[in-house]
């Protein structure tokens, strides 16, 4: 009766002991839940680029045209004579320098461009831009920007907006199936380049 006893009282601690209780699962499983949601509030919390990557895209007949830039934005500052100077080359965004790519050859300001990516560069004044198509587009900003791999220069007048475009956009506009045009807006600024397929 004893050894009876004695068995039944080592199973009922065995038993107990050998797993977890309710109150101790849910213990655990909040635990559990708590460091989840930790981990989701680190990945909120994580700062958002201020110029983030992004792309405009269209067809112009059938050939697509695809602009990448990062995409800055005015948060209250002077931008044209300001953060980008008049008179310089600059990268046309933020970050890497600003790529434009033709599925089919193209003509700018009378020269032929064939398909290909290429960098799209800009050389901002008051009255007017000029845009440049060159054969170099892998760089960080306008670092390595050299005349010389030029394709086209156009000039192209400043327009200006009676609203405020917070961040720097391109748009890809097709006028008819042969012709496009690509419009750079930022702050109360416009200027705009034709684009015609071969």
């Amino acid at each position: 009766m004893k050894t009876t006893a004695l068995t039944l009282t080592i199973f009922a601690l065995l038993f107990s002991c050998g797993s977890p209780g309710k109150g101790e699962q849910e213990s655990s499983e909040k635990d559990s839940h708590a460091n989840h949601e930790h981990e989701a509030k680190k990945e909120d919390t994580k700062k958002k680029s201020l110029s983030p990557r992004t792309a405009s895209m269209s067809n112009i007949g059938n050939n697509h045209v695809h602009i990448d830039y990062g995409s800055p934005g005015k948060r209250g500052r002077m931008i044209f004579g300001g953060l980008v100077g008049y008179g310089t080359v600059w990268a046309t965004g933020a970050h890497k320098a600003t790529t434009i790519s033709f599925d089919k050859d193209v003509i700018i300001n009378s020269v032929e461009i064939s398909a290909g990516k290429y960098g799209l560069f800009t050389i901002p004044g008051e009255e007017e831009w000029t845009i440049i198509v060159s054969k170099d587009w892998d760089m960080h900003l306008a670092d390595d920007y050299d005349q010389v791999n030029d394709l086209v220069r156009v000039s192209a007048p400043v327009q200006k907006l009676d609203e405020v475009v917070e961040s720097l956009t391109f748009e890809v506009s097709e006028i008819d199936d042969k012709n496009g045009q690509i419009t750079i807006k930022w702050d109360q600024t416009a200027v705009a380049f034709d684009v015609e397929n071969q």
